[in-house]
């Protein structure tokens, strides 16, 4: 029991003394501590006491030099009561009553609140290897651009900001873009994503370029990638998509579209009054048009607390801008039709992809959708499919439809061919050929349907359907237009063509400047289907000149020859850009087809050759 006592008061001393020492004269310890109660002794043996140290009340009268006393630390000068707690602020600090009228995501960005992650650490991602597919899944290498020159593969990435000419070629460009890549050596993996998600949007990908940019945490977003995959979300009219990111850094773009962004993701938080105010005050500022906001109104308003009607005025409008185009599908409001009818094709695919778009307008604009490489003949059946079967539109509406069911239904082989040409038109509209690809595949082979083989073979392979189009081999004529499709679609040639049969193309060639006749010999030339002493003849007979080089011949064809199949495929789309096939050339699909077929895409050479004959 002494021992215990002893240790009891040897720590008094111990503490009271640390303490003194640490933080000034004020006694902080319990009173048991101070006082300690009397205890019940075995013996009259005298144990230690404890030091008392003084209390606030009655401070400790200093220590003689040299002795024991406490060491009591002097205060700083200018430390008196009326400093304490005194915080500086800067100049420009917003007074009470600006405070009172600011919103809460603008007070979190002035005191430094607003996080900088929204996502748990162990659940983040690399920004590296971002893509959609992965190699085992269709998707090119991984690593075949890391030791490219960031400066080429940059270059032909920007320079792709627009849509493809070629269907196949879309579907290349598409498949290389979403693939997962590592960025090359010396380019921000973020710029690297930001860039193919830019190309995505503007090539008419929206939906893949929306899922794309859902790849990457929001922490990780830089301006051009926000810029970006805000475009690709109102290309789907997914509004509220891109609020996860604007929420989160809140300055990443500077338009006005982004500000009305901010109130709507306000609304759709429960925090309806504050995103009032925000439009309210977009029109007191003037930061964007009166259409707009009120565009923005009617979307935040159907959050639940929105009360308010809003009337949508076109008047004074001279142009449908992505933003109004995607606000105005996705609350019902019908568009003008001056302004419509001035859109291009970006705005017929964005049809395509905003759900909230009618139906009967969807399968309108398919065929466009369909031509670019957008949707697939499969999701073209499913979109006819759904108006047979609406009880929404009349007989008259579904008339198309009723063609596309009868092209596969119907009780003769005759009778499912003539409602093919029906929906083909005088014209073979390419789209319409994506359409009745898998209908075509369906005919038996015959050679009273001869005559239309060219048609059915070009639809076939609008959706890859070469070994289907290969059927038609017996009963085409050498020298036509089937038999120049199955020449370049034949997935397992040996040896060149005949020049029998390719003499006889020529002299029948019906085309304007025989472009059917020059996109043939360029195609059989690319693939290496044709000899290196006829070329030289049959090119000078079509006047075009496949040995023409360029920067762009070069770097493509260096990429072949090195196997790179992701740098082949982003130069072919680059040089596959355009509006229309018009812009396409022989010399063109030359370059392409060789390129593709070096680095092991031959399948997508032979699929480009067969489609520049179909629609020279």
């Amino acid at each position: 029991m002494k021992r215990a006592v002893f240790l009891v008061t040897a720590a008094g001393l111990a503490l009271t003394s640390s303490l003194a020492m640490a933080g000034g004269p004020e006694d902080l310890l319990p009173d048991i501590f101070r006082d300690p109660p009397p205890q019940q002794q075995p013996s009259p043996t005298p144990t230690p006491t404890a030091t008392r140290t003084a209390s606030p009340s009655q401070p400790a009268p200093p220590s003689a030099p040299g002795g024991s006393g406490e060491i009591v630390q002097p205060l700083p000068e200018g430390s008196g009561p009326s400093s304490v707690g005194r915080v500086s602020l800067p100049e420009d600090f917003p007074s009470l009553a600006e405070l009172e009228q600011m919103e809460p995501d603008e007070i979190n960005d002035l005191l430094g609140l607003r996080p900088k992650f929204d996502i748990p650490a162990a659940a983040r991602r690399a920004v590296e290897g971002v893509g959609l597919i992965a190699q085992a899944e269709g998707g090119f290498p991984r690593g075949s651009l890391r030791n490219q020159p960031a400066r080429l593969v940059s270059s032909a990435i920007q320079a792709s900001n627009g849509p493809v000419v070629s269907r196949w070629g879309h579907i290349l460009m598409r498949r290389a873009l979403a693939s997962r890549l590592d960025a090359p050596e010396g380019m921000s993996p973020v710029a690297f994503a930001a860039m193919r998600a830019r190309a995505l949007a503007s090539m008419g990908e929206g939906a893949v370029a929306r899922s794309f940019v859902q790849d990457i945490d929001g922490s990780e977003y830089n301006p051009a990638l926000a810029a970006a995959a805000f475009d690709a979300y109102l290309a789907t009219g997914d509004v509220l998509g891109m609020c996860p990111v604007a929420r989160l850094q809140s300055d990443l773009v500077d338009t006005p579209e982004w500000e009305l962004l901010q109130a709507i993701c306000a609304a759709y938080l429960g925090e309806a009054r504050s995103a009032d105010r925000r439009l309210q005050r977009a029109f007191g500022t003037g930061v964007a048009e009166e259409i707009d906001v009120r565009l923005a109104q009617r979307y935040a308003g159907a959050a639940g607390e929105g009360g308010r009607a809003v009337n949508i005025e076109w008047g004074g409008v001279e142009e449908l801008t992505l933003w109004r185009y995607a606000l105005a599908r996705a609350v019902g409001e019908d568009l003008p039709e001056d302004l419509r009818g001035e859109l291009g094709p970006a705005y017929d695919i964005s049809d395509i992809l905003i759900p909230a778009t009618p139906l009967l307008q969807r399968v309108d604009v398919a065929d466009t959708a369909a031509e670019r490489g957008v949707i697939s003949s499969a999701a073209m059946v499913d979109l006819y499919s759904q108006l047979w079967a609406s009880d929404r539109y009349d007989a008259a509406d579904k008339t198309l439809a009723a063609q596309l069911r009868e092209a596969y239904v119907a009780n003769s082989p005759d009778q499912r061919l003539a409602a093919m040409r029906t929906l083909w038109g005088d014209g073979l509209d390419y789209g319409r050929l994506v359409l009745t690809a898998y209908a075509a595949a369906r005919l038996p082979v015959s050679e009273d349907m001869a005559d239309d083989a060219a048609p059915l073979i070009a639809s076939m392979l609008t959706a890859g359907l070469d070994r289907n189009a290969m059927r038609w081999a017996s009963v085409v004529s050498e020298g036509s237009e089937a038999w120049a499709l199955l020449a370049l679609a034949q997935p397992n040639q040996s040896g060149n063509v005949d020049r029998g049969g390719l003499d006889s193309f020529l002299d029948d060639d019906g085309s304007a400047n025989m472009r059917k006749s020059a996109f043939l010999v360029a195609g059989l030339a690319g693939l290496g289907r044709i000899d290196s002493g006829d070329l030289a003849d049959f090119s000078e007979r079509v006047g075009v000149n496949l040995a023409r080089r360029s920067a762009w011949s070069d770097k493509i064809g260096r990429a072949g020859e090195l196997g790179n199949s992701t740098l082949v495929a982003l130069l072919a789309g680059l040089g596959m850009q355009g509006n229309s096939w018009e812009r396409m050339t022989p010399r063109h699909v030359f370059h392409i087809v060789r390129a593709l077929n070096a680095a092991g895409l031959e399948a997508e050479a032979r699929m480009i050759a067969a489609e520049a004959v179909a629609r020279g």
